[in-house]
């Protein structure tokens, strides 16, 4: 019970710029789909004449058309069953590595990567301390 709380389920939704550090993350449950925190982590943000570099999760046409609205510029491959297939500059794709990095470095704090925190805020709360410590890096 106490690890399904805060742990072993839980997914870390996150917002990262250009340098690959952190600006917001958010936990969700397992079973809630990536692109409906994505969008409204989104929203808060404003994007205007900016690249957003996402993963296939997030190609979903509420997240285009408020990056469209804001004049940004969706870097986000098209899912595999989306019969109109949306171009995007791969090359610029490539920088998504940066988060990759990012959560290979947050597995290097053993209490992170086996997720000992029971709870869903204590979790959050050393992630935000490892957050912390690659921004002053």
């Amino acid at each position: 019970m106490g690890r399904s709380r805060g742990g072993l389920t839980t997914k870390i939704q996150a917002i990262f710029d250009a340098l690959g550090n952190p600006l917001k993350f958010e936990l969700t449950p397992r079973q809630a789909h990536d692109s409906v925190k994505g969008y409204e982590m989104l929203s808060q943000f404003d994007l205007s004449n900016r690249e957003v570099l996402a993963d296939r999760a997030y190609d979903t046409d509420a997240i285009r058309t408020l990056l469209r609205e804001q004049n940004a510029i969706a870097v986000i491959p098209s899912k595999r069953n989306r019969r109109v297939k949306q171009p995007y500059d791969r090359s610029v794709y490539k920088e998504r590595h940066l988060v990759e990095c990012f959560f290979n470095k947050m597995k290097n704090y053993r209490r992170l990567a086996t997720r000992y925190d029971k709870t869903a805020s204590m979790f959050k709360a050393f992630l935000a301390l490892i957050s912390i410590r690659i921004w002053l890096k």
